[in-house]
């Protein structure tokens, strides 16, 4: 290890040792702790930093069909619980959220750990730090969001990075890092059909229901009801109780 000190004439080098792991306020497993509970399959990793929704869930369980994912695999979802901007949900409440769902799913091919991490919003080359990561977790493959990661500018307040920079990026890179992309599908819900590809509502003509964050924000705060097909009802209660 060697590490310039402010730009100076000096260096430190040597050996770095761990005294002790961080204390956090929920479990976070370290990588070598996840590792011995995930099966020897594939395990496709699934990020997040908000509560999931019903169309996050349908996003990470149709990613076990993915043509380059094993039949008896598994997903892990591994959202980012540590410290955010002064307007996001805390992590806290977030990580109770996730718990309740756990509960709600109890599915075995779904499972659940919290990684000590802050976002960056620094586009596709964190879309690459996630996928390392996620590999010293012992996934697999990880999902690419559309615009992981991405950011507005702050001259005119577009999106820094093009929607499918990411995507692109990190399927470029993937099988040197020796992992596997599985690109996130553009879900929408249905009047007719549920949750289905964009692509396939605007072709069959079907109308899709929309709900936009301000007004789920509103309605929370109001105490108004929110459709079951945008949100998890248990979700949504810990949101309400707790933020």
């Amino acid at each position: 290890y060697q590490r310039r000190v402010h730009g100076g004439p000096y260096y430190l080098g040597g050996k770095v040792y761990g005294l002790n792991l961080p204390e956090w306020i929920f479990p976070c497993k370290t990588p070598a702790e996840l590792r011995e509970e995930l099966p020897s399959t594939d395990v496709v990793a699934f990020q997040c930093r908000n509560p999931i929704h019903r169309a996050h869930y349908e996003l990470f369980i149709r990613s076990l069909d993915a043509d380059n994912v094993a039949k008896d695999a598994v997903v892990l979802v591994h959202p980012t619980v540590g410290p955010t901007q002064e307007d996001d949900i805390p992590g806290i409440v977030r990580y109770k959220t996730y718990e309740v769902l756990k509960k709600d799913i109890k599915n075995p091919r779904v499972r659940w750990s919290y990684l000590p991490y802050s976002m960056h919003m620094a586009g596709p080359r964190e879309a690459i730090q996630h996928m390392i990561l996620r590999k010293n977790y012992g996934c697999t493959h990880f999902i690419i969001g559309r615009d992981m990661a991405g950011c507005k500018s702050s001259i005119d307040g577009e999106d820094f990075y093009g929607p499918y920079e990411a995507q692109d990026f990190a399927k470029t890179h993937a099988p040197e890092l020796g992992m596997k992309t599985v690109p996130s599908l553009d879900l929408v819900y249905t009047q007719e059909k549920g949750y289905i590809t964009a692509e396939s509502a605007k072709k069959e003509g079907l109308k899709v229901m929309k709900l936009s964050g301000t007004e789920f924000r509103r309605r929370l705060r109001a105490g108004e009801g929110i459709p079951e097909w945008f949100a998890f009802s248990s979700v949504v209660d810990v949101l309400r109780n707790n933020y």
